[in-house]
């Protein structure tokens, strides 16, 4: 019998080329994430804009909190917002020309204020435990009479007691050393240069009233590293995605003729 033969030729493409199985779904996805990371990203700086302000903190009067040339964030607030312990930005004339000056309120309307019993401050009678004092220093603190802080004022000390030039160094004044709680513009949440977060809670100050509450520099924080996250990983989706399925075609590809 004349047999016929037959030669068997591999199939052709259909002529469409497809990506990595999923390609368009996870196209999606890295879109979706550049997109979130994105208002993530400038939701938190916007956010931070609005409620926040940087300063430059030139000396060494709030060492070792703040140290000269650090860069501080300070949340913008009222004066009748300012509790015991914060940190406060603050404008008088009488202080610094007017510029803004950076200290610690020790004392509110009321209190009565004084140095120092056993090396510490004393408010309202009771003695201040100051972790963030410099090591070594309490007993350097220079001495000064009770204050009684007046309605709607506020007593404001440096962490660096012997250095700074502090409501002591205005005791002379007409209001004993004390600044109008209208002068206050901010209340410094963080040190962000260099990078060592928010300043520690007050809490020698506890037993005479609530402290304030911290502003949101964390959250802002996440929102900002979250998001450019997201849209770091959403845009090396493309590249990665194409350089695995090069390889995956690479080992699916027949090889030749033997």
């Amino acid at each position: 019998m004349g047999g016929e033969s037959t030669t068997r030729t591999a199939p052709r493409s259909g002529g469409t080329s497809r990506g990595p199985v999923g390609s368009r779904t996870g196209q999606r996805v890295s879109g979706l994430a550049v997109a979130l990371g994105l208002v993530l990203f400038l939701a938190g700086f916007g956010w931070a804009a609005v409620i926040y302000r940087p300063y430059t903190v030139p000396t060494s009067s709030m060492t070792p909190t703040i140290d000269p040339g650090d860069r501080v964030l300070a949340q913008n607030v009222d004066g009748s917002e300012v509790r015991r312990g914060d940190v406060v930005v603050f404008r008088d004339s009488t202080w610094a020309d007017n510029a803004p000056v950076v200290k610690r309120v020790v004392g509110v309307g009321g209190d009565k204020v004084s140095c120092c019993t056993n090396g510490k401050l004393t408010v309202n009678g009771k003695q201040i435990e100051e972790p963030y004092l410099p090591k070594g220093s309490l007993a350097e603190i220079t001495d000064f009479p009770t204050v009684t802080v007046p309605k709607g004022r506020l007593f404001l000390l440096g962490d660096e007691r012997q250095g700074s030039l502090d409501s002591t160094a205005h005791l002379t004044d007409a209001a004993s050393g004390t600044v109008s709680r209208d002068a206050v513009t901010a209340r410094v949440d963080a040190v962000i240069w260099p990078m060592e977060g928010m300043l520690k809670r007050p809490t020698g100050f506890e037993a005479l009233g609530s402290l304030s509450e911290p502003g949101p520099f964390r959250t802002i924080g996440v929102l900002i590293v979250v998001g450019g996250a997201l849209v770091l990983v959403g845009a090396a989706y493309g590249p990665v995605a194409k350089r695995m399925g090069g390889r995956a075609r690479a080992r699916t590809e027949p090889s030749g003729a033997r």
